[in-house]
């Protein structure tokens, strides 16, 4: 049954060619699915798979305390497995027909006024790590990029001079972002006066690289973000997304146009852009209610 579970991650890889958080999250999901119709519902095939076998699954889910964006995300990872086996007539129905995803109450991305923005980007110290998170900081609110995607660029991705880093998206998608003049001065910075010391091998197309001469990785930038955080006094939990919710929602506060944002976070549909209108209207509201005298 690990076999299948290979050959669809190698079908998502190579014919899909999807994104590899967006792999390691179907790996996760598939792997734990597979643990429990071994273990617990003793399967032997997924061919023996019914639709009571995978409710009796999220049941399972439920009980071990997993969120309902957990569920309905295991939901569609089961969902495109099973079809992919029958595509590849390994099983003879889909066992995953009228399972529904529960319905999901959406919450509005946290953002950072711009007093924390600046308080979490003066926050690096001025030494070679320092200057490497604030050019990675600096860039990350300047574009809305996400932060696996600042992880993979490349010394090349980066044209200073244009104004402007080429990037790789979800489904290997490129796109074209403007850069701001502050960032690219904090950018400069680190690759003249910072990334030379980083550097432990002859050359390395990685554009951030972490102590060991080798690019950062997501957990490495997640680890510094934690501590500048603190350092900033911010009290607000802080994900990797936040300063790309920021990017998306300053912009739009000051009259950017939703289509030019949609394209500069790589969105496919627009209705995920929409998102940050909700988030403005929400702190128009505060702001309201904070100073109207009749509120």
């Amino acid at each position: 049954m690990e076999d299948e579970i290979k050959d669809f991650l190698h079908y998502l890889i190579v014919e899909r060619r999807l994104a590899e958080n967006t792999i390691v999250s179907y790996e996760r999901d598939l792997k734990e699915y597979h643990k429990y119709m071994v273990n617990v519902e003793k399967m032997t095939s997924y061919n023996e798979i019914a639709r009571l076998h995978i409710l009796q699954f999220l049941k399972y889910l439920k009980e071990r305390g997993k969120s309902t964006k957990t569920i309905a995300r295991n939901i569609a990872s089961i969902r495109s497995f099973h079809q992919f086996l029958l595509r590849e007539k390994r099983i003879n129905q889909d066992p995953t027909i009228h399972i529904e995803s529960p319905q999901q109450t959406k919450t509005l991305p946290k953002v950072l006024n711009l007093s924390e923005v600046e308080a979490l980007l003066e926050a690096p110290e001025d030494n070679v790590f320092g200057i490497r998170d604030k050019a990675m900081l600096e860039l990350l609110y300047a574009t809305g990029i996400r932060v696996s995607e600042l992880i993979s660029l490349n010394l090349q991705d980066v044209h200073l001079t244009m104004g402007f880093i080429r990037c790789t998206g979800k489904g290997n998608k490129e796109r074209i972002i403007p850069l701001g003049s502050t960032a690219a001065k904090a950018i400069t910075a680190y690759i003249e006066g910072s990334r030379p010391n980083l550097l432990k091998k002859d050359q390395s197309e990685a554009l951030f690289l972490n102590h060991h001469g080798n690019r950062i990785s997501r957990q490495g930038f997640w680890k510094n973000l934690k501590k500048l955080t603190s350092r900033a006094n911010i009290q607000k939990a802080l994900t990797p997304h936040t300063l790309r919710h920021s990017f998306a929602t300053h912009l739009l506060e000051n009259g950017a146009d939703i289509r030019a944002v949609q394209e500069m976070l790589g969105h496919a549909d627009i209705s995920t852009t929409q998102i940050y209108t909700h988030v403005t209207k929400a702190r128009l509201k505060d702001v309201y209610n904070q100073y109207h005298p009749r509120a």
